[in-house]
């Protein structure tokens, strides 16, 4: 006999009254995205290549910190300034040709100070030329999955062949905090000095106290004035990228709303436990004639509060399922619909074993199907 599948639904409420506006960014394109959870909570225009300015140094550093992880070079390696890099122009370490400076010093230049001819020295360093290096970068983002990312130099210097997606500045961001956690640090260090000159790190959510600890700013006149950055409160972080602003202070403005709704408007909560039971099947052929489904895990979300009071959840399971069954089994799965994001599903598994019945039960079955079809029969003459 073959089980039909049931389709139920149950509403979730939280009882909440109150309604939070949605949050309207005046970047040009953005992206937020709560690390711990992968939730995505703001999405502009967020897949279109964009030129990235500055920010595309991230990727430079990606190359940087790929080689110190693969043992090519270390922090104390010390590469030769050429008359290439100590003559470009824009934001400047001011490092002076001919002479070596270590890794570590350069990578302080590219992410405090944002130095244009720190970028260079490292990308001659590792590759020989900077085109040859920016090649390198381009190859990389896509074995990354950055498709919309294509580089033509290290800096970030305006180039039509120069571009980024927020979504991709995003995903490069996780990517430096998760994977290569013991050089992250470099990005929360508000000053460097080289050469008697003294820099501020550029990134203004340092001094905001919002829990902010990296990781670039950008601008160009053709890119206005972006940013991506990170922010960790009580043990939560977000990532964000946001880009097209008129001025430097509408960007250190629009950073702190950004950082400020994220927190203030998202929370965690448990809509259901690990092991608790939302339904029963009918068994079909066993020793017993129903069984618990439950779920395998917690179902905790990053869910925005205004929208908590139009949650829905719904299950489907298959009725009756035919013993043996085998706690675990999955019989069913539970589907969660949440305004503006995509449908959650999880597994509904058999709570325990329910062995294949005897004769007497079998014969109970086929009784049963016998009577219901004499029923229907008869209802329907």
């Amino acid at each position: 006999m073959r089980g039909r599948f049931i389709l139920l639904f149950v509403s979730i409420w939280f009882g909440l009254t109150s309604v939070v506006l949605a949050f309207e960014t005046n970047a040009r394109n953005a992206m937020v995205v709560d690390l711990d959870t992968g939730t995505i909570l703001l999405s502009k225009d967020a897949n279109t290549p964009y030129p990235p300015a500055s920010m595309s140094k991230l990727m430079t550093l990606n190359m940087v910190f790929e080689a110190l992880q693969d043992g090519r070079i270390s922090l104390s390696d010390t590469f030769v300034v050429s008359a290439n890099a100590a003559q470009k122009g824009g934001s400047k370490m001011f490092v002076r040709e001919g002479e070596r400076v270590s890794v570590e010093d350069l990578i302080r230049g590219v992410i405090i100070q944002s130095g244009n001819d720190a970028c260079i020295v490292l990308a001659e360093g590792l590759s020989g030329t900077e085109a040859r290096f920016a090649e390198q970068m381009t190859e990389r983002a896509r074995e990354l999955g950055m498709m919309d990312s294509h580089f033509v130099n290290s800096t970030g210097w305006p180039d039509p062949g120069q571009a980024m997606s927020a979504a991709d500045l995003v995903y490069l961001a996780i990517r430096l905090i998760t994977v290569f956690p013991q050089h992250y640090h470099y990005f929360s260090e508000t000053s460097f000095t080289w050469d008697n000159i003294t820099q501020d790190n550029r990134n203004p959510l340092l001094t905001m106290d919002i829990g902010a600890d990296g990781l670039k700013t950008g601008h160009t006149e053709e890119a206005g004035y972006g940013l991506v950055g990170s922010v960790e409160q009580d043990g939560r972080r977000i990532v964000f990228m946001f880009g097209g602003l008129p001025s430097a202070a509408s960007r250190a403005q629009e950073a702190e709303k950004i950082t400020r709704w994220a927190f203030r408007d998202f929370a965690m909560k448990t809509l259901f436990e690990n092991g608790q039971e939302i339904d029963t099947a009918r068994v079909w052929l066993g020793a017993e004639d129903r069984v618990g489904m439950a779920l395998d895990q917690d179902v905790e979300l990053l869910l925005p509060l205004q929208s908590l009071d139009q949650i829905r959840a719904s299950y489907r399971f298959t009725d009756p399922v035919e013993a043996p069954i085998r706690a675990g089994q999955q019989l069913g799965e539970l589907m969660i619909e949440i305004p503006e994001m995509e449908t959650l599903r999880y597994p509904l598994v058999a709570t325990r074993d329910i062995d294949p019945g005897g004769f007497m039960d079998r014969l109970s079955a086929a009784t049963d199907i016998v009577l219901g079809r004499i029923r229907s029969y008869t209802s329907g003459g």
